[in-house]
């Protein structure tokens, strides 16, 4: 998952109430993302949950 253009994942983190380590072990693919956080993420990012995965 990459970022959106102009969004840290800090902003991201904070848009989705996530912690930035946690954003970025899902972006890594160390850790894969629950449903409640990929939600998240999507709205935050105003994409579709099925675009993230």
């Amino acid at each position: 998952m990459a970022n959106a253009p102009g969004l840290s994942a800090r902003d991201l983190a904070a848009a989705t109430e996530l912690g930035a380590p946690h954003i970025s072990e899902i972006e890594s693919g160390k850790k894969e993302g629950s449903i409640s956080a990929m939600k998240k993420i999507a709205a935050a990012l105003n994409v579709d949950l099925d675009d993230l995965v």
